[in-house]
């Protein structure tokens, strides 16, 4: 069965981030205590970037943010070590089609990252589907392939871009 996780909430109403950054920080010092890391500040508050909203972000918008509103001055190594760690403990998704990252709403759960992009409006919904991990095991078992990772990105047109497009 196939489930959408919407990253960025379609067809809901606009809502504020700050529900999604704190379950995002909670749950990134709930990781961390738990396989021994430290979530610096530097960190979590890059976690918090990544989350304000559900647009992939690139680390230079990061980096600009962090100068912008926190009038940090950081360099671009500095947000893509922060990036690093958040990645290699389950907390971001990097989409390689963009060269962003994107929160993980599921950090807790073992996954393979399938997204679907949108062209226009850059939106990012996360799908959880056990069928497109098993295609990709069978059909990678058949040629003789090992799956270590797997990472797919479809790119469209979301919903309320189609719509707005449909109005125009």
């Amino acid at each position: 069965m196939t489930t959408l996780s919407s990253t960025a909430p379609l067809g809901c109403a606009p809502h504020n981030h700050q529900h999604c950054i704190d379950d995002a920080l909670r749950t990134a010092r709930q990781r961390c205590i738990q396989r021994g890391a430290r979530l610096t500040p530097l960190r979590a508050r890059v976690l918090e970037l990544v989350w304000q909203s559900h647009s992939p972000l690139g680390a230079y918008q990061i980096l600009e943010r962090l100068c912008r509103e926190d009038g940090r001055r950081s360099a671009p190594p500095t947000v893509y070590r922060a990036l690093e760690f958040l990645q290699e403990h389950g907390l971001v998704h990097r989409l390689a089609s963009l060269n962003a990252f994107i929160g993980c709403p599921f950090p807790d759960r073992s996954h393979e990252g399938y997204f679907m992009i949108c062209n226009q409006c850059s939106v990012a919904i996360e799908i959880h589907t056990g069928d497109l991990q098993q295609q990709i095991n069978r059909i990678a078992a058949s040629n003789g392939f090992t799956v270590e990772q797997a990472m797919v990105e479809v790119s469209g047109c979301c919903p309320r871009c189609r719509d707005a497009g449909a109005t125009a």
